[in-house]
């Protein structure tokens, strides 16, 4: 089976000619996890040549050089240290490192160990950075990251659904608030529950499952938890965010919404359109409590709830995802579910739903300080992507 389809990452591997040889040799990834590790090829005493491939990798940046790893012929191991991203207390941006030397997570009986391809950032990952909910966080330091993509392993022994070689996406973190992992998606592994974990839709690539699961879930979990059914009609507040870009998509093939609209500033008008708004609204002319219509539920995405009350119908709801809460609204806090993911893959292999990167993405791995910055500016169009991940 070829474990790796769409991966081409390289693995560095040390030469054991002598003590003294700093020499490597290079092999795929998709050598390294093919059952008889054809494709690449180990030195030995007699032979310490690097091949030609490997002498034209020698001046990769080392920030971007993958994990070294022992192997044994036909029975590789994982690597008990990997790069990633981490931060060891909290604050802005500036407090985000590189390391090549993370230890890799232990793994549960039931969890995957993912080899990471693609992940993406979410607004609740600076949030966390900056300590907003430090008391019920796990212990720094912290590799950051929710969401993931990419290449299943390894199985825990309670495993039942997946294997090695499944190419999986989900959100790694049960509760987004509660004792979140401390070895996150911004990393080369990641261990995950099962439950949390979805085969990755077989249309779309890696960095594009990397940006659905969070968002996804609490587009849908948001709009379940509203009431929200065939016939209903939705305003959407943030309609080309990561969250909202998706509410709209969701609102439309999946609950059968009669009326969609939802805001934006001038220049995301058409994607509004091109996702299933019936109405486009532009933040910077107009603005939408002043509107003669209502709507039976308000998704609010950006923090306007008192605003909101003013466009939702008497007896409707208002989702709030951030920011101050006002009567008919409420709060959630999303749940990471694998099988609402699973549910959804339908919708999503079918093109009805799609994902939205922003364009100035993928962040390349060694950007990922770039990308946060970018992130907490708050004009990101649908998910910041971190892509390939070595």
């Amino acid at each position: 089976m070829d474990v790796l389809p769409t991966t081409r990452q390289l693995i560095r591997l040390p030469c054991h000619c002598s003590s003294s040889c700093q020499q490597t040799a290079f092999l795929s990834l998709r050598a390294i996890f093919s059952p008889n590790g054809r494709g690449g090829r180990k030195l030995s005493s007699s032979s310490c040549k690097l091949p030609a491939s490997a002498k034209k990798l020698s001046a990769v940046k080392a920030q971007a050089a993958p994990t070294v790893m022992e192997t044994t012929s036909n029975n590789p191991q994982v690597p008990v240290q990997q790069s990633a991203w981490l931060y060891d207390e909290y604050g802005g941006v500036e407090v985000l490192k590189f390391s090549s030397s993370v230890s890799v997570p232990e793994m549960g009986a039931d969890q995957v160990l993912i080899k990471v391809v693609a992940a993406a950032l979410n607004p609740v990952d600076a949030k966390r950075r900056q300590g907003k909910f430090k008391a019920s966080d796990s212990p720094l330091p912290t590799v950051p990251g929710y969401d993931v993509s990419g290449v299943v392993v390894k199985v825990g022994t309670q495993v039942k659904n997946f294997k090695e070689g499944d190419e999986v996406y989900g959100n790694i973190n049960e509760k987004a608030l509660e004792n979140p992992k401390k070895y996150g998606s911004i990393a080369e592994y990641t261990a995950v529950e099962e439950k949390l974990l979805a085969l990755k839709p077989k249309n779309l690539n890696f960095h594009q499952a990397a940006g659905l699961p969070l968002a996804i879930e609490t587009a849908y979990e948001g709009l379940e938890r509203a009431g929200f059914s065939a016939g209903k009609s939705i305003l959407v507040l943030g309609g080309a965010g990561g969250v909202g870009s998706l509410v709209i998509q969701l609102a439309k093939h999946v609950f059968g919404a009669s009326k969609i609209a939802a805001t934006s500033s001038t220049g995301k008008l058409d994607l509004l359109k091109s996702l299933g708004a019936d109405v486009a609204i532009d933040y910077t002319k107009v603005n939408f409590e002043e509107l003669p219509d209502k709507y039976d539920v308000v998704y609010d995405a950006v923090g306007q709830c008192d605003k909101a009350v003013k466009a939702v119908k008497e007896g409707g709801s208002i989702v709030v995802l951030t920011g101050a809460v006002t009567p008919p609204g409420f709060r959630f806090v999303v749940t990471s579910n694998g099988a609402v993911l699973a549910k959804l893959n339908p919708y999503l292999e079918s093109g009805k739903v799609k994902p939205v990167v922003d364009p100035k993405g993928p962040f390349e791995f060694s950007k990922v300080a770039e990308a946060f910055s970018y992130l907490e500016t708050g004009r990101a169009t649908g998910k910041v992507v971190i892509s390939p991940i070595p």
